[in-house]
């Protein structure tokens, strides 16, 4: 069996009869994106206290949710979710190390936001300190949570991920690093994210 021979929904359904070789073939396929990607997100976020080989660990588990939860009812590829996973997995291990590097200073913060999940959030950057920003208008009569979930709702994929990162202390270099975007295209995508909360306001 090799994994040129079989498209992806193919090998998820030999996966789902529990065939250990179908599984196999598509780890096998998928590990050269993991390890690009965690290349790429590595460069970005050292000095966190993150090895490769812990990121290229949570692109597999994104791997493996991503075959959990794919469903050709999405109406998107495999491919496309499975990236999403991956993605994701890396970025919250990234954030979670960050947070725990500045720790002291995170919880010193009265703009920590706990969400469903444990994972706490620093909206400082994006909402600022003066008193006439939307911003503050919005945290006074909104639960923080509530006013994080709105916020996202707005934002795209890519806005959702810079936002994240950059709530969480990290700049436009490595942002764009990570993300495998110039600091120009991160900052264009802070300005739209910042005009986004400014309507909510």
């Amino acid at each position: 069996m090799k994994y040129r021979d079989y498209n992806d929904n193919e090998l998820l359904s030999y996966i789902a009869e529990a065939n250990e070789e179908a599984t196999e073939i598509l780890y096998k396929k998928y590990q050269p994106l993991i390890i690009g990607y965690a290349n790429k997100m590595y460069k970005g976020c050292q000095g966190c206290g993150i090895d490769i080989n812990d990121l290229i660990q949570e692109g597999m588990l994104g791997l493996n949710q991503a075959i959990k939860n794919y469903s050709e009812d999405k109406n998107t590829s495999f491919y496309t979710f499975a990236k999403t996973c991956i993605e994701r997995r890396m970025l919250s291990l990234v954030v979670s190390s960050k947070r725990q590097k500045n720790k002291i200073l995170n919880e010193s913060l009265s703009l920590d936001i706990t969400v469903d999940d444990g994972e706490v959030l620093n909206l400082e950057e994006i909402i600022g300190s003066d008193k006439d920003e939307p911003f503050q208008r919005l945290l006074a009569s909104e639960n923080e949570h509530e006013l994080l979930v709105k916020i996202q709702a707005q934002l795209t994929d890519l806005e959702n991920k810079v936002f994240l990162l950059k709530i969480n202390g990290f700049d436009y270099i490595e942002i764009g690093t990570m993300l495998g975007k110039s600091p120009k295209s991160i900052d264009n995508a802070l300005q739209r994210i910042k005009n986004k909360i400014r309507k909510l306001g």
